[in-house]
């Protein structure tokens, strides 16, 4: 059998805490070599990929996404969501339970599966969610097919509201994979909105979003699942953190219970409301720049261990209202690299350090196999971007299905210019492989 040889020259690689010039060499769907020599092209190599004044990293690791598929097709699905990810330099996504049927029972997970095997353009896995009576399809489940359990412990979708003390109790006590918990107190978000409507003759406006989903309902929820986790000895990682306040609980570096900052909260805050509106309402809410600052200053210290995207379309229809109407959710996979990179440059993360968030801890905190990583053995799931590079966003750059973002009008100075996946190039400036299928993630 013939084997499909691949150099990449001339790249500067951001790998592992270092930042090195050197090449790859990707031999099928496996990375073969790294070395800081400049490895000449010549006819042993099938393909020779010239990276000179790009980054090179390892793919990123999207631990949370909502593609929307089976159910809600009409928001997106698993074909124009993964090609989204694909021109974003996302190399494996985690899918979010919380579609129709959702994801509480193994022929869901199932079913799932078999939608990606046939639709999905990069990597992927499920997530099987949590409610108050499924314990035993939780621990049913192969641990090594599915990253982790979901947990809404603020959610009204459905019956996926986790708020009984003896389920919790059962689920912190007897799953044996991370609990990625949704943190916010459903009690006290619903006692802000009748507040705020009993003294408003409108509904609320968007603006006040962040005083109904509070600081007050995500501290006490987040509150809840530390302790939780501690008790019992849980691997606990917080979705989408927002709060100065809920960094309190988070010990650095601890690798018990982690969290994740997404990146419409470490970009945008409350103060953009004014401009943007509903495009940036999302549960938990895009608080206060205080907030945002100490999200900020928490990549670095250890406290925020991933940066996710929550990406969550909607139909432009769906986003119109007050707090109360409008949808909460903003499609984010495609622009989070590019958005990072410019955060970057402005002395927010370092670059090892946002690869570390992006791609190597995910993979860690998750137990992924054979990714997250440039190293020898490892599947080949390659970014290349390149700096200097101008463009703005448009409705008509945007692939998801929704065709907006909150960053419509922005301009990158980054450019994601090749994905690889599995070896495949399936991204390559704006073209997309869409015949390219990804593969099933394994774990553990």
């Amino acid at each position: 059998m013939t084997t499909m040889k691949t150099l990449i020259c001339n790249a500067k690689i951001v790998n592992e805490n270092k930042t090195f010039s050197g090449s790859i060499v990707i031999e099928d769907e496996y990375i073969s070599e790294i070395t800081t020599e400049q490895i000449q092209p010549d006819a042993s190599f099938d393909e020779t990929i010239d990276a000179s004044g790009c980054l090179v990293m390892p793919g990123v690791i999207d631990d949370h996404v909502h593609f929307r598929e089976p159910g809600l097709t009409d928001k997106a699905d698993m074909d124009t969501e993964s090609r989204a990810a694909a021109a974003g330099g996302v190399t494996t996504f985690f899918d979010m339970p919380n579609t129709i049927p959702q994801t509480t029972t193994l022929e869901a997970l199932d079913e799932k599966f078999e939608l990606a095997k046939k639709k999905s353009h990069v990597n992927y896995s499920f997530f099987i969610g949590a409610t108050n009576g499924n314990i035993d399809i939780l621990t049913k489940t192969d641990i090594h097919h599915i990253p982790g359990v979901k947990l809404f412990m603020g959610s009204s979708t459905g019956n996926m509201l986790v708020d009984k003390k003896e389920a919790l109790e059962n689920i912190f006590s007897n799953v044996k994979v991370p609990i990625m918990a949704h943190c916010e107190d459903t009690a006290i978000i619903n006692r802000n909105m009748e507040n705020l409507k009993n003294t408003s003759t409108i509904f609320p406006d968007i603006t006040l979003h962040p005083l109904i989903r509070s600081e007050e309902a995500c501290y006490k929820s987040t509150s809840l699942a530390v302790e939780m986790a501690r008790r019992f000895g849980t691997r606990l990682h917080i979705a989408h953190i927002t709060t100065a306040k809920e960094l309190e609980l988070i010990a650095p570096n601890d690798r018990q219970i982690t969290a994740e900052a997404t990146v419409g909260h470490l970009f945008f805050c409350d103060e953009d409301y004014k401009t943007l509106g509903a495009k940036i309402k999302v549960n938990p809410s895009i608080k206060s720049a205080k907030d945002r600052d100490a999200l900020r200053k928490a990549l670095n210290d250890g406290r925020i261990s991933v940066i996710g995207t929550d990406h969550a379309p909607h139909l432009p229809l769906q986003k119109e209202g007050g707090c109360d109407k409008a949808a909460s959710g903003m499609p984010m996979i495609q622009f989070s690299l590019p958005a990072m990179l410019e955060l970057s440059d402005s002395g927010v993360i370092g670059k090892e350090r946002m690869v570390e968030l992006m791609c190597h801890n995910p993979a860690r905190i998750f137990e992924v196999r054979e990714r997250g990583f440039i190293r020898r053995g490892y599947k080949a799931d390659i970014v290349i971007v390149r700096p200097n590079s101008p463009w703005t966003v448009t409705k008509e750059c945007i692939i998801s299905r929704c065709k907006w973002s909150p960053m419509e009008g922005h301009t990158f100075n980054w450019k994601v210019e090749r994905t690889i996946c599995n070896g495949h190039t399936i991204y390559n400036s704006g073209q997309i492989d869409s015949r390219y299928i990804g593969e099933q993630i394994l774990f553990r």
